[in-house]
């Protein structure tokens, strides 16, 4: 055997223990991380200002320390931007991972410390490797290499003192030397800023390199799959690149995706790993690829927590810890970090699919739901009745937005669906009917105001042209990247957005 398999095994066997470790010791591990998270910060200005040293138990931690959000970061962001020490945790951030702003902001700028590069972010890549390997032992993803479809933005300075990009650019410039011998294609090419020379490039240098992974977001990948078909003249994916056995993907719901991805990467040996990763954490890896949800990731510097979501805004919301959730529950995730993000909420909601292990499903953002007419249709409503619609209609997504249309003076309300299929559906009236008749037998509040059109009329979904949520992100210069369209909106600022790009 090869001495690079052999010695990734090893490792991966040692690790392995160590996951099995936490999730049959789950508890103790989060409260043994919170304890060294507040032992260590206990000097900097903020764990001054809340009692760190004084905080023994995960009650105490509640009541000392406020739930914050991106905007309550700012004032801290700036001053660590300037190059201010001590402030969140111990030492000086150089790195800050931009991603999408808020109401408030164009772009968030989340603190990266070395301690996060080491211990969260590179440790959850190892991680896929290593519980894949587990799931598949016969596999030969070690004799290739991995592609990499990084972030649209080059790392920029913002002075002096500290740097920002995607967090795809901050990995891949702060990477071991040794990982251009696994991975494609070399950083100059990843790095480079220009979505559309970027996918020329992979193109032009990875043709003839043995892939057998790939990983990033499903929408780019998509674009870039495409783009190489076009170039080559192949049918398939594995005609370019035949041992091609995984892919790692995160950052948008797999589902819209996979039919597209089944035809073309029709293998029957090939497999999907989802994972959860984010600006601000890896939080969570696929573990079974016969379940859809994912094993939380206990031992990576992050301490968890969870508010129930009909207590999402409230003054008086209260968190859970991971011994006191439930499944089958819908919860905002708040996290507290060795980048010093201390009760965080991260804006994304789950749901507990096991206890015993700790598994979830993302199922949506706090941020991105519908609830114009108190509906409350979130993100896996959304994609439970687009899978359903799609499989009843033979159709094919590419990408989608929906929210509210209004009532008028002498009109109901009801929710615009805007849409790009990848294969039309055969009837887009028996579409409409199997999409509207889903999202009531999922969520009781919108059958309620659909309930004889009292509130809600039937759903209108339209569908534009292909290529238009592509030139919506190269008109909004988000071509790449981590860069997602936003599913359901409570206003209609992207549903016109992408129809005024589709001249509808």
């Amino acid at each position: 055997m090869p001495i690079i398999p052999s010695v990734i095994k090893w490792l991966n066997t040692k690790r392995l223990r160590q996951i099995d470790f936490f999730k049959r010791h789950p508890l103790e591990i989060q409260q043994e991380t919170l304890r060294r998270l507040l032992h260590v910060s206990r000097n900097t200005a903020w764990g001054k200002e809340h009692g760190y040293d004084l905080i023994t138990t995960q009650e105490q931690y509640r009541n000392h320390v406020p739930l914050q959000d991106y905007e309550d970061l700012i004032p801290y962001v700036d001053r660590l931007r300037a190059g201010e020490k001590d402030l969140l945790w111990p030492g000086e951030v150089k790195w800050f991972a931009r991603s999408s702003g808020t109401t408030s902001t164009k772009s968030k700028f989340i603190p990266v410390t070395i301690e996060t590069l080491k211990s969260t972010h590179y440790r959850g890549a190892k991680d896929c490797l290593a519980l894949y390997t587990a799931i598949n032992p016969s596999t030969r993803i070690f004799t290739g290499k991995g592609l990499t479809l990084g972030g649209s933005h080059q790392v920029n300075s913002f002075s002096n003192k500290s740097l920002y990009g995607d967090l795809s650019a901050i990995l891949i410039e702060n990477a071991p030397f040794y990982t251009d011998l696994i991975r494609t294609p070399p950083a100059r090419i990843a790095l480079i800023p220009d979505f559309e020379e970027k996918m020329q490039m992979i193109t032009k240098t990875s043709l003839k390199t043995n892939v057998t992974s790939i990983a990033g977001v499903p929408s780019w990948y998509l674009v870039l799959i495409k783009h190489i078909l076009k170039e080559t003249g192949k049918a398939t994916l594995h005609e370019v690149w035949p041992h091609l056995e995984v892919f790692f993907h995160g950052g948008v719901s797999f589902t819209p995706y996979r039919e597209q991805y089944r035809r073309l990467l029709p293998h029957p040996e090939m497999h999907y790993m989802e994972t959860y990763n984010a600006s601000e954490g890896f939080f969570a890896i696929q573990d079974d690829l016969s379940d859809n949800s994912m094993l939380l990731m206990l031992d990576y510097g992050i301490y968890y927590e969870f508010i129930p979501a009909d207590q999402i805004g409230k003054e008086d919301a209260t968190s859970l810890s991971l011994g006191e959730v439930e499944t089958d529950v819908n919860y905002a995730m708040v996290i507290s970090t060795d980048c010093g993000l201390w009760r965080y909420v991260i804006g994304d909601t789950v749901v507990f699919t096991s206890l015993s292990p700790h598994k979830i499903k993302i199922s949506g953002r706090t941020r991105h739901f519908i609830n114009a007419f108190g509906e409350e249709v979130i993100i896996d409503n959304a994609e439970k009745a687009l899978e359903k619609a799609c499989q009843a209609t033979e159709a094919h997504i590419a990408e989608y937005t929906a929210g509210p249309v209004y009532m008028g003076n002498d009109t109901k309300g009801s929710h615009e669906w805007i849409i790009e299929f990848d294969k039309k559906p055969d009837s887009l009236d028996h579409f409409t009917e199997i999409l509207d008749s889903t999202l009531k037998e999922v969520n009781s509040d919108y059958e309620a105001k659909r309930y004889k059109d009292l509130t809600l009329t039937m759903p209108l979904v339209r569908v534009v042209p292909a290529g238009t949520f592509y030139k919506w992100f190269k008109e909004k210069n988000k071509l790449g990247g981590q860069n997602k369209m936003p599913r359901l909106s409570n206003d209609r600022e992207f549903i016109e957005g992408v129809l005024k790009i589709a001249g509808m």
